[in-house]
């Protein structure tokens, strides 16, 4: 358990310390790894320790993963799933039959897929809005809407949704406010601070940042009748962490400030560069003034706009596939977030019913120099 000086101080000390997870039995600096999946009782049957019992639900190396990303977003609690949609699916599965559910439809496709199906399956209403159109989103709702869930910024168009303004117009209905903030961080944006209820993460990805885990993760602004019923949904339904996953996640995100705040900037120097390059139809990036959202980024985004930023190359996917095939320092593969730049083409991933441009490529920019990113997007585009 973190001490009260460490509760005390800014949370990017927190993260490098883990959390202060300094070992009480061995002195080591990083944290310990529990492995056991269940925990011995003493002779009279009680626990040794009454917060294990079986790893399903109780296991230290994870409760003490949770309680870190708790508190970089500033909310009461935190659950580790096995996956991101895992955890998406926990927070959904909560809702009764005939709620209705209001969504973006520019976010990760995986998730719009699923709710789709999940909507039409349990008999409940599903509007999909754009994030880019103001004035959306507060058409999408009604009287029986029960969860707005919103992601800022969308993949992989990086639209923008202004957090607060979200916020009021799902409690203005009864409703409650989940936000993905994979793309932004804890590092950038504190969504429960501005009015959201829910806070999602694939953890996979920043959280993370080593592309050697696949995690979820919800954090609750406060302990309610519908934090239980997440609870629920994860031990029954048994979407958790492993626990040397969970150990992973917790070394990922002692270095999450230092990783973010790099990828941030080598992302706003590359988005300024290729902004105007004759190759390219747009750049979309929030930390651009010619992003329709960029007003809002910029005052609800801390330190940066994200690692995250997508190309619409000229002349169609054709023309978009050949420039990822001429890359060399960035990776063709899916997933963001992680140490290394990847550059992946989103409609091949999608699939035909994906409405993501053909001539998108998503970039996510890892820890390199710059300038040897920038060079090798040179090259490509010029060769291509």
């Amino acid at each position: 358990m973190p001490s009260k000086h460490m509760q005390a101080l800014h949370p990017q000390t927190q993260a490098a310390h883990g959390g202060g997870a300094t070992d009480p039995l061995t002195g080591g600096v990083v944290p310990a790894l529990q492995l056991s999946s269940t925990y011995a009782r003493d002779e009279r049957y009680a626990l040794i320790d009454p917060h294990t019992q079986y790893s399903r639900d109780d296991n230290p190396t994870y409760a003490h993963a949770e309680k870190l990303l708790a508190v970089l977003e500033g909310g009461q609690e935190a659950l580790l799933f096995s996956s991101g949609m895992a955890g998406i699916t926990a927070l959904f599965r909560t809702l009764d039959g005939g709620a209705h559910i209001a969504a973006p439809s520019k976010m990760y496709f995986g998730t719009v897929l699923w709710l789709k199906h999940f909507a039409a399956q349990r008999g409940m209403g599903l509007s999909l809005f754009d994030p880019a159109q103001s004035g959306a989103l507060k058409k999408a709702l009604n009287k029986q809407t029960k969860l707005v869930w919103v992601e800022t910024p969308a993949n992989p168009s990086w639209d923008v949704t202004d957090i607060a303004e979200a916020a009021a117009c799902a409690h203005a209905v009864g409703a409650r406010l989940a936000v993905d903030s994979t793309a932004a961080t804890p590092v950038l944006t504190r969504p429960l601070e501005l009015g959201a209820d829910i806070v999602f993460h694939s953890a996979t990805k920043y959280l993370n940042g080593h592309s050697d885990l696949t995690a979820g993760a919800l954090v609750t602004q406060r302990k309610d009748d519908l934090w239980e019923r997440v609870r629920f949904q994860r031990h029954h339904g048994g979407a958790v962490l492993g626990a040397f996953e969970a150990w992973l996640l917790l070394r990922g995100m002692r270095t999450l400030f230092v990783r973010v705040k790099h990828s941030s900037q080598s992302a706003l120097q590359l988005a300024r560069h290729f902004e105007s390059h004759p190759r390219l139809e747009r750049v979309l990036y929030p930390g651009l003034k010619s992003h329709g959202g960029h007003a809002v980024a910029k005052r609800q985004m801390q330190g940066g706009f994200g690692g995250m930023l997508s190309i619409q190359v000229k002349g169609g996917a054709a023309a978009a596939l050949k420039v990822a095939k001429r890359l060399q320092v960035f990776i063709r593969a899916t997933s963001l977030g992680g140490v290394e730049s990847l550059v992946e083409h989103r409609k091949t991933v999608e699939g035909p019913d994906s409405p993501t441009p053909d001539n998108l490529l998503r970039l996510s920019i890892g820890l390199e120099a710059v300038e040897d990113l920038i060079a090798d997007l040179d090259q490509a585009l010029r060769r291509s």
